[in-house]
Order: structure tokens, then sequence, then C-alpha cells
């Protein structure tokens, strides 16, 4: 149970004196942008909505010495109103001081409060951004106009948050320092050694020095309030992800071994040998399987690693040893590309394979659940629909799961509690990922790494062109399909927007269709499964030769002889998505080029990451690069369920945190597995701070 001091942090924001339901519902706005947990905002999600920069109100200037664009604090002598002569314009308040004038300017103005806070002849402290208008220095609505006594009370160093329409700085600044008042003296989870190491000060004071800062300094992400608070927030998910890890490796209860005769027939049948690193996996998921203890290992590939090789001989291993195995990707194409890269190989070695997905109805789908019970089935390979309650395995051992990123941690454990003696996890990912966040997303998770590409793998040419030479493209690609090239092109987006001034998938492909006629196809997200497959058959056959997209084709598709990738506004992408993008093609004997399409000027973090693509192949430096220009949320592509989302904590500012945190959960769990010293208890607050209830209810279950 939560301890009862914490309770205050967890009552909704409506407990605090100066938040009503109008002012909740406009917090609830500013906090749903920055990364909340989803429903009404309580005290403690205030705690975590940081400021991002703050306003140095410490600068007393006189006013000869401003300039436009500075904030300063200024000590005036009220000179005269000039209420607006016509409507709709702004009423102006001059003063001075000694060196020289400038105005106050206010729109929709109520004269009796101007005249009242700023009173002709008296002397008052205003601070605001400084601006010039037709050669006359002016502060545009003063955020303080005080007098001798309110002085003591202007906060010198302000913090900025993120906002929403309706809401003000200071509105929402004094609503968070009364949340940070409500904080209670807690028992530190931190090492005491630690702390005095790094200068780190106590939870409490940390919130206090962030929220009113006293230097602009103290507000940076290596300032030691913010370092505290980061490293608090990976702490609590370390901690998660270990506590998960436990739980899903208490209870194995048995192991898996082979005697190799389905691996060795799979093997005869491939028309290539397989790559040092791709037998140094296979060799730890061995290990892994015949321990007796839940495998949970994640098999990380750059694209074309043969990722689907490595986990098909996991497969026949649990065949071998009599037990069915599942492949679970997140979207059809790639379920079914799996299936079909699977398929021929598993039953040139005497195994049954089915596929599973949504659109699987009537007759056939009840044939392969039937089959799947009775255990005539050895591999399964499907999408969500291997989650639902009807699909029953006879003896599931292995869960294989792909691009994992995109399922959440209750979807996989759906996965590996279909069978009651626990079922091994493989995971696999083909983004590169930097080691820290390996971490952040995969801590609780042993890590193989496919480093090298299998032989045949052609080299990627790789352009970068304005979209003023989209003439010039076109035309080459005319030149390209005639003499048989297949051409991927993509698009940002599937069709028109009001927001975003780019091209769409829908009129890209009506222009292209009038210059090729019928050799371009069309795919994107929103067509139906049974369009989606006649589209990509298509491409693949030759029948269309052309084929505009949206990303729904950014991983799994394997045409060999597609060798031209076109991306349409690259500069929206990121780096990571347009690796991928690129890996489509490259596949068969041909020689391949990639071209990306960008609108000028380039923004610099848009040209670094086109730069860094055109003089690289190599995914894991890319995900670094990627890392380092974009930050986390670039990596793994949109934050889905199971994601982080950490809200303070930034792996590429605080990657060597992430190491000390995951290292000290270790040693705490070594030592205290259930959580019951005082700091484990600590530990547990610190879970409880973070929302973590469900990590806790793990400790000691089962």
């Amino acid at each position: 149970m939560r301890s009862e001091n914490l309770n205050p942090l967890f009552a909704s924001i409506q407990s605090l004196p100066s938040v009503g339901a109008k002012r909740a519902r406009l917090i609830a706005k500013a906090l749903a942008g920055r990364g909340a947990e989803p429903g009404a905002p309580r005290v403690v999600d205030l705690l975590w909505h940081l400021p991002f920069s703050v306003i140095d109100r410490r600068k007393r200037p006189h006013v000869a010495a401003l300039s436009p664009g500075e904030y300063a604090t200024l000590a005036l002598t009220v000179a005269h109103h000039e209420p607006p002569r016509a409507p709709n314009r702004p009423y102006r308040v001059r003063c001075h001081d000694d060196t020289g004038e400038i105005a106050l300017v206010f729109f929709k103005a109520e004269p009796r409060y101007l005249l009242r806070i700023l009173p002709v002849g008296e002397k008052r402290y205003v601070s605001g951004r400084v601006d010039s208008f037709q050669g006359t220095l002016q502060i545009v609505h003063p955020e303080y106009v005080l007098d001798e006594a309110g002085l003591k009370d202007l906060p010198l160093v302000e913090p900025v948050y993120h906002l929403t329409a309706g809401l003000s700085g200071k509105v929402l600044g004094a609503v968070i320092r009364e949340a940070v008042s409500r904080v209670p003296e807690l028992p530190d989870w931190i090492d005491a050694e630690m702390r005095a190491a790094r200068a780190w000060p106590d939870f409490g004071e940390a919130l206090r020095r962030i929220h009113t800062p006293e230097q602009p300094g103290d507000i940076a992400a290596l300032a030691p309030p913010v370092e505290r608070l980061a490293y608090d927030e990976l702490l609590a998910g370390q901690l998660v992800l270990a506590l998960v890890r436990a739980q899903l490796k208490r209870g194995r209860g048995r192991s898996v071994t082979g005697d190799g005769s389905i691996r060795t027939r799979i093997r005869a049948a491939l028309p290539f040998s397989l790559t040092a690193s791709q037998e140094t996996a296979l060799d730890e998921i061995a290990a892994d399987m015949a321990a007796r203890e839940r495998m949970l290992r994640l098999l990380q590939g750059d694209v074309g690693s043969g990722k689907t090789v490595v986990a098909l001989l996991a497969m026949a291993l649990a065949a071998e040893a009599g037990h069915q195995s599942a492949l679970m990707a997140p979207t059809e194409i790639l379920a079914r590309q799996h299936f079909a890269t699977i398929a021929p190989l598993a039953e040139a070695a005497g195994l049954s394979a089915a596929l599973l997905t949504g659109r699987e109805k009537g007759r056939a789908r009840e044939d392969v659940l039937k089959r799947l019970a009775l255990g005539d089935l050895s591999i399964l390979v499907g999408t969500h629909a291997l989650f639902q309650a009807e699909v029953e395995f006879k003896d599931l051992a292995l869960a294989v799961i792909d691009e994992q990123h995109r399922f959440g941690v209750h979807q996989r454990l759906a996965l590996t509690t279909k069978n009651s003696h626990g079922v091994d996890l493989l995971v696999m990912t083909a983004t590169p990922i930097p080691r820290t966040l390996v971490l952040t997303y995969f801590g609780d998770m042993d890590v193989s790494r496919l480093v090298e590409k299998p032989a045949g793998r052609q080299p990627i040419d790789t352009r970068v062109a304005p979209l003023t030479r989209l003439g010039e493209v076109v035309a080459r690609l005319g030149r390209a399909i005639d003499e048989g090239a297949r051409v991927y092109w993509v698009c940002p987006l599937v069709e028109e927007s009001d927001v975003l001034d780019v091209t769409p998938a829908e009129t890209r492909f009506a222009a292209l269709k009038e210059a090729f006629g019928r050799r371009v196809g069309l795919v994107h997200g929103r067509l139906s499964g049974k369009d989606k497959d006649a589209a990509m058959a298509a491409f693949a056959s030759g029948e269309t030769a052309i084929l505009v997209a949206t990303t729904v084709i950014e991983v799994g598709v394997d045409v060999p002889e597609a060798t031209i990738m076109v991306v349409e506004h690259a500069e929206r992408f990121g780096l990571a998505q347009l690796h991928q993008l690129r890996g489509r093609v490259g596949r068969g004997r041909a020689p391949s080029s990639c071209v990306l399409l960008y609108k000028p000027p380039l923004s610099e973090p848009a040209r670094a990451r086109l730069k860094t693509l055109r003089e690289s192949d190599d995914g894991f430096f890319i995900a670094e690069e990627d890392l380092r220009l974009r930050g986390e949320g670039e990596i793994l592509g949109t934050r889905q369920s199971g994601a982080p989302g950490y809200r303070i904590a930034r792996p590429e500012v605080h990657g060597g945190l992430l190491l000390a945190a995951r290292k000290d959960v270790q040693l705490t769990l070594a030592r205290d597995p259930q959580l019951l010293s005082s700091r484990g208890e600590a530990l547990r607050t610190l879970l409880y701070l973070f929302s973590k209830d469900d990590a806790i209810r793990l400790i000691g279950a089962g």
C-alpha cells in the first residue's frame, strides 16, 4: 500500500487552492502534450512538468542601455497616459528614467486599472521584453508592474513552461509552486555516497531549485537538481524492467534442447552461409532455451542482416524438442513477408507452418486454430490476432516478436503466458539502437547483435537533390524502368494536408501515372488488406514498375528486383526511418540507388541528417548520430504503448546515469529482492511517485 504521506501528491490538481474546474482543464491540456499520464491530472503530475527555459529578471539597466529583444527590469517614473484615439488602437503609458524614455503598451486596456497601477508622477518597477516600434523603445504588456513594497515578490529568475491557449506562465508557475510545497520529507532512495559524490540535493530540494531557480543554470540538463531527478526517473524505469524480468523468468520449469536434425535441413536449403554474428546469436539463443528459466533476448540487426533466418532456426530448435513457436509482427504486410520467407524453408525441412491475421476468416481460420490446438502446426506467423483467447497452442515454447517497440509490455506478457510451463521470448528489431536506448527500452533483456550483412547484399549509391530537380529525376526513372528497373517512391502523407506543405502519395501517384500509365501502383496504410496485397503483388511480379507508397513499406517489404528508392521531402523523415526505407533496395544482384529529395532551404539538423545518410550505410553509426541529433524519440519512431516516454531524463544526455541506474538496481535486488529493507521501502516510494504501481504488485508475486 502507498504510504499515507504521499496521498496529497496523488489528489486531483483541483485539491490545490488556486485550481478550479476551468483552470484544471487548461492545465490538463498543457500537461497532456508533455507526456503526462492520461486522465485527470494529479498534483504529482505538476512536479514533472519541468521548465524548458528561464527569464532572467536580475538585469536592472538604465533605459539608454536597452537593446530590443532583451528582458529587463526597469525603475521608471510614470510621465503621462495616452488613451487610444480610435478602437483597436493601443493604450500607451509614457515613462522615463534619468537616461531616456520608454512606452508601456497595452491592447484592450481597462483605463481605470492602468491609472491605478501606474499613477502619474510615481515610481514603478516594470519587468518585460523590450521591443522597438518606429524608433521608440517599448514594452508590450509588461509581465510585472510593482511598487517598492511589491518588488520583493518579483521572481528574479522565472521558469518558463510549456503552456496552452488561455493559460499564462505566471498562473501555471504559481500552481506548480503550490504542488511543490506539498512534497513531504521522504527517505532518500539514492545511496548517500553517490549523492555526495555528485553534489545532488535531496528529492524535495531538487524540485524546489528547478521550479524556483536562483540561477539560470539550475534548470540545465546537467545541473545537479535536474540530474538528480533524471536519475530518479531512470532508476524507477530500470527497477520496473528488472521486476518484470524477474516475474517472467520465475517458474520456468523446463529446458528446450534439440538434436539439430531440422536445423541441418534448413541450413541445407539456404542459398547462402550464415554470418559469424548469426552463428553467435544462434549459440546464445540455444543456451538460453536449454536453461531452466525463460529466455528474454533481443535480436538486434541492421536492415538485411538476416534476423528472420535466425528466428526460423530458433523455432526449428523448439520443433526438434516437440514444441510449437509463434512469430508475431506489428503489421499484416510484415507478417505476410515473414511467412513468405519462412514457409518454403520450413516445408523443405518438413516443418508445418501457417499464417493467422485478422483477414483469415471462416473455415480457413478454424482449420488453423484446430491444427494449432492439436499440435499439428509447429510454427504460427501472425499479427495481434495471436493475442486472442481463442488462439490455443498445444505446447507453445517460443514466442518471437518483431519490432517490439510497437507492442506494449502487457501484449508481450499475453503471448508468453499461453503455456503454463512458461514461454521463451525472442524480440527482433530492424532498427539498430544505441546501447543507452537498448537499456532504456529493452533493459529487461539480454542482447544479440547481427553486425554483418549476408553475402550478396549490394551497396547503395545515395544521392541528395532539391525538389527543383524533380523533372530530371522523373526523366531518369523513365529510362531506368524502360531497362527493367523497379522503383519505390515514398511520400510523407497519404493525402492533402492543411497543415503541411508537402506532396502526398495520392497526388504523386496521379502525376506519375500521367507520365507512365499503368506501370505505377499505390500502397498506403488506409487501403484494405486485400488492396495492399494486390499492389504489392503487382510490384513484386513486375506488372507495375513504380510503387508510390507511404512509410507502410518501411519494414518487412522484400522485393529483390527493386533497385531504386526515391524519398520525397526527405527532410521530414528521421535518420533511422530514412535508413530503413533505403534498406528496401540493394537486396538483389543489380546495383541500387537511393535519391533523397528535399525542399530547400534545409534546417541545420535536416542537413546533418541527410549528410550522415549520404556518407554512411552503417545502421549502428546512423542510430548513434540520430540519438545525438534528435534525441531518443526519433530512434524508435512514434512513441506507442510500452515505450517509457521519459519526461525528465534524456538518454542522449544522461546515458551515463542510465548505466549507473541499471547497476544500482542489479546490486539492490541481489541483496533485497522483495525490497523489504529501509532502502527497499524508499525505492517503493520512488515507484509510486513515477506511477509504477504495476511493478510494485510484481514484487514477491508468483
